[in-house]
């Protein structure tokens, strides 16, 4: 068995979204690891997630094409770095599929799933490489965009 990643938070590089939400903790996980689900609420409206490619293992690719109303178009290629199923999902565009290096790095994503008697409590970190990076990223919306992302994740698998 694959040892449990050990990840710190660290305010000064971090950003943290953390809430508990009323739905079972294995239907966030398919809404996270499934193409088809994960393109229906990852962009918080009004883009949308025109393209996902996701390989969930280590070393697998992880892929999306978010389109803004104006035709603004953002591909985002990485790497998933860690899976522990319906727990934990590690991904980062520092490395591509294979874990072979971009050259460029924004982000490591840490998706954590834990349940809940109310459902699940999601946290899902960005861990930047400098406090410029963790800075933009906040200033790009990091908090209301991943919680408004949450929200259409959170109404999407009510529906299911």
């Amino acid at each position: 068995m694959t040892p449990e990643p050990h990840f710190v938070f660290d305010p000064a590089l971090d950003l943290e979204l953390r809430r508990e939400v009323d739905v079972p903790p294995q239907l966030v996980w398919r809404a996270w690891t499934e193409p088809a689900l994960l393109m229906k609420w990852f962009t918080p409206a009004p883009w949308r997630t025109t393209l996902c490619e996701l390989d969930v293992r280590p070393g697998g690719g992880f892929r999306t094409v978010m389109e803004g109303p104006n035709g603004e178009k953002h591909d985002s290629t990485g790497c998933v770095l860690h899976v522990i199923p319906e727990r934990l999902f590690v991904f980062t565009d520092a490395l591509g599929p294979g874990f072979r290096p971009t050259g460029s790095a924004f982000m490591t994503g840490v998706i954590s799933i834990e349940a809940t008697a109310k459902g699940t409590l999601y946290t899902a970190r960005a861990l930047h490489k400098d406090p410029e990076a963790k800075k933009q990223h906040d200033d790009m919306g990091f908090h209301s965009g991943w919680g408004t992302a949450l929200d259409q994740l959170v109404a999407l698998v009510k529906g299911m």
